[in-house]
């Protein structure tokens, strides 16, 4: 999280929340949170999460924009965690921050079930990861947003840019093929099969498992929109790492998530040999969130710890995310 927020941030702001969602001190509880404050909390029988995140990370419109896509995936069926409104009625709430700018309290009903585990990994579950992707793509295909300036950003705009994280001086190198990539996905066709608003963060952090298998996928804060592939290639990134075998578990995951994925939606093909780009480009911009977001020199977390060992240099090798050939998928 960005320190400005973290400075702004105060129990007024939490309380002032807890008002507007009629929560008391006893219904709530401090969860994780890496980009917003995320708190659970009860209401009635209902569990639910309250997020607090801040404009200067996204503004309101474009906030409304997420809660609008949700409610529209859910109400097509689409296994996501509904938003909840306010006691007002409102489903975004803006709390001045005291210097200028405001924070912005959005609810949740809390996802059934809990995070999948070694346990759950297979050809079932796989294929089930697939439907739930291939769900929103199919939907997303016909969606407007209820308001023109809800409008969420596009893939490379500068909401989402984490490269200017990078000191220029040390890291010109990653910068400059940053750029390049860019470039070339930049000259990529879009068009309504290839290209809409997808999730952007669909790793396995962000879904619960339930009892019979349903998968519900939540934190949508970083939607925006881009090819539809993007969205298999971050899948597919954060679920390899730490594979033994990553090149053999893309071919026994790949085969099975395309099979519940297709079924759901069509998948361009010719768009399976551009993986490695889309893959490269979340290394280097997870690259960069971890400069902007921890101290290199005592990286105290072990999934950062794992992920960032040799990682500068394997990037400034231009050594592939994963040696597989998509294109034989």
């Amino acid at each position: 999280m960005e320190k400005r927020i973290k400075a702004r941030f105060n129990d007024q702001i939490l309380s002032d929340a807890m008002q507007a969602f009629g929560i008391r001190a006893a219904q709530i509880q401090v969860l994780d949170g890496f980009e917003s404050f995320i708190y659970e909390f009860s209401r009635g029988a209902q569990s639910c999460i309250l997020r607090i995140g801040h404009s200067v990370r996204r503004s309101e419109k474009l906030v409304r924009g997420e809660i609008d896509w949700i409610n529209y995936l859910h109400q097509g069926g689409a296994g996501v965690s509904r938003p909840v409104a306010a006691d007002n009625g409102e489903l975004v709430t803006v709390i001045e921050d005291g210097s200028g700018d405001y924070f912005l309290a959005t609810a949740f009903e809390k996802a059934r079930g809990r995070p999948p585990g070694k346990e759950d990994m297979g050809a079932g579950f796989y294929e089930s990861y697939g439907h739930l992707l291939g769900k929103l793509h199919a939907l997303t295909k016909s969606y407007l947003p209820a308001d023109p300036e809800w409008k969420r950003m596009e893939w490379d705009g500068s909401e989402l840019s984490e490269i200017q994280a990078l000191p220029e001086e040390s890291e010109s190198l990653i910068i400059d093929l940053y750029r390049q990539l860019k470039k070339h996905l930049e000259a990529l066709p879009k068009s309504g099969d290839t290209y809409g608003l997808i999730h952007q963060d669909a790793h396995l952090g962000n879904l619960f498992l339930d009892e019979m298998g349903q998968i519900t996928l939540f934190d949508f804060d970083d939607c925006c929109y881009s090819w539809f592939i993007n969205d298999i290639a971050i899948v597919l990134f954060y679920i390899t790492l730490g594979q033994k075998d990553q090149s053999q578990f893309t071919q026994d995951f790949m085969a099975h998530f395309l099979d519940g994925y297709c079924s759901e939606t069509q998948l361009e093909s010719q768009l399976l040999k551009e993986m490695p780009y889309f893959l490269k480009l979340r290394e280097i911009d997870l690259y960069a969130v971890i400069h902007r977001s921890f101290d290199l020199e005592n990286l105290d977390h072990p999934w950062v710890a794992m992920y960032m060992k040799d990682r500068k240099q394997r990037i400034e090798n231009s050594v592939p995310f994963i040696d597989f050939d998509f294109e034989k998928l």
